[in-house]
């Protein structure tokens, strides 16, 4: 049996532009540079996986491999605690 992971944090490019908070109920916020809430919607989680549905009906998937989430063409890394508590991407 296979258990669903933990995703509940807020995600980021290596480069900080584009940062994905996923909630713990399921929904998630995504930031595009300067702009906040570019994107929102719910996701769920299937063992590693993720299924996204944005609020206007686009769908994307994501995997957590290694640690480091895969969402289409993104490559994403846990946001260190510092930046999150002052809502910044990591440099």
């Amino acid at each position: 049996m296979t258990s669903d992971i933990d995703v509940a944090r807020r995600w980021a490019t290596a480069d900080g532009y584009i940062r994905q908070e996923l909630r713990a109920d399921g929904r998630y916020d995504e930031a595009r540079g300067e702009r906040r809430s570019a994107y929102t919607g719910r996701y769920t989680v299937t063992g590693s996986h993720l299924d996204y549905v944005d609020d206007t009906g686009f769908t994307a998937t994501g995997d957590i491999r290694g640690g480091v989430l895969h969402h289409e063409h993104l490559v994403l890394h846990r946001e260190p605690a510092a930046a999150h508590r002052r809502g910044q991407a990591p440099r």
